[in-house]
């Protein structure tokens, strides 16, 4: 699994979640909500410190992670974040994952 964030996705965690080198953002499974991607579940986002990374990306000393925990969610898909210009706000994608 990977976990890819475009520049502008970045810059909007820098704005808005006042994000600073040092700092880590966690992509974590919720119960509720309207990801249609698990029915049931959707997608939440906070700052945390990383306890169980599974995966990272480390962006201008940001850690953006998810831990193990919360990969049976993806279900062999990535998870790709960019950013939504007309609703000033990320938006997931889920890509399936190419195995090599």
């Amino acid at each position: 699994m990977k976990l890819v964030l475009s520049n502008e996705v970045i810059t909007w965690f820098e704005k808005e979640m006042n994000v600073k080198p040092g700092d880590a953002i966690r992509f974590f499974v919720r119960y509720g909500g309207c990801d249609s991607f698990q029915k049931g579940f959707s997608l939440g986002v906070m700052k945390d410190e990383p306890n169980d990374v599974a995966v990272q990306q480390v962006i201008n000393g940001v850690t953006y992670y998810i831990e193990e925990k919360d990969l049976w969610y993806f279900e062999d898909h990535d998870l790709h974040v960019t950013y939504n210009e007309k609703w000033d706000e990320p938006t997931y994608e889920y890509v399936k994952s190419i195995q090599s």
